[in-house]
């Protein structure tokens, strides 16, 4: 009796792939939804037992400008879905993402109506997900004045984490915390071992700073000086360390910053940091 071969792969993609030795070509064989083989220039780097699918229709060969690369996961992303649909909807924004090699996104907690700052929010956000999801999608809560004890519902029910703001978030249902209130959100972060997203601005050097008022890019540069940013990072970073709280600062601007959070997390702060583009340029 002739022993059964390997099952075929269910899809199999070829393409261009980008190693430390060069662009080569590679194949990816995928079986109940798992990678199940890699090969590069035909040779196998990952030992699978699966077979070539006998089915054309279920390979997909990448185009000449495209690149074979693992998908990506984006932390960072305002879908803003329900209440704000016009801005971004979970259709376009998943698509979006999936064309551009992003298999995974975070959704920030403002911008959509309502926030998702509670239990009953977090269902509606979900619920708008319903057969419009082209990627997988998760949720960050948000930690905003009116939720302060009661984070740990939200937690339960699955979110990635909790962001605030420090000063004014532009959106009217997502209001910012004051010192008090962050020394409250990094004590029940801890509490939960879960993670506070900081938009680290010091609201007080804002409103010293000159007002922008018109379309000048340098003067709105001059209305968010550098100095609202390190004295923001400065303050949770001493709050982090006293709590033991696991903090990541979002989009940080300015690269003078970057010493005090080294040193933080050299320190042992539960610290991580993240940057934009915009500002390596």
């Amino acid at each position: 009796m002739t022993a059964a071969g390997p099952p075929p792969a269910d899809l199999v993609f070829r393409g261009r792939c980008v190693l430390p030795d060069g662009v080569r070509q590679a194949t990816v064989s995928v079986l109940d939804g798992r990678i199940a083989s890699v090969s590069v220039d035909g040779s196998p780097t990952q030992a699978g037992s699966v077979a070539e699918t006998a089915d054309p229709a279920n390979v997909v060969e990448l185009a000449h400008d495209e690149v074979l690369i693992p998908g990506l996961v984006d932390t960072h992303v305002h879908v803003n879905e329900p209440g704000r649909t016009e801005w971004e909807g979970f259709a376009s924004a998943t698509r979006a993402a999936a064309a551009g090699g992003v298999t995974a996104i975070v959704d920030m907690p403002l911008n959509s109506i309502p926030p998702t700052v509670d239990v009953a929010a977090l269902a509606v956000k979900r619920a708008a997900t319903k057969n419009q999801r082209y990627v997988d999608v998760g949720f960050w809560g948000g930690a905003v004045p009116s939720s302060l004890g009661n984070l740990e519902p939200v937690h339960a029910q699955g979110v990635y984490g909790f962001k605030c703001f420090l000063a004014d978030s532009g959106i009217e249902e997502f209001p910012p915390l004051d010192h008090r209130q962050l020394e409250q959100a990094m004590r029940e972060v801890a509490e939960l071992d879960s993670l506070l997203l900081v938009h680290a601005e010091d609201a007080r050097v804002l409103a010293a700073a000159p007002a922008c008022t018109g379309p000048s890019y340098a003067d709105f540069v001059r209305s968010r000086p550098s100095a609202a940013e390190d004295r923001a990072i400065a303050e949770v970073l001493d709050l982090a360390a006293a709590y033991g709280s696991r903090v990541h600062i979002l989009h940080l601007s300015d690269a003078g910053s970057l010493p005090r959070l080294s040193d933080a997390k050299a320190g042992g702060v539960r610290v991580s940091v993240e940057t934009c583009p915009h500002y390596l340029t």
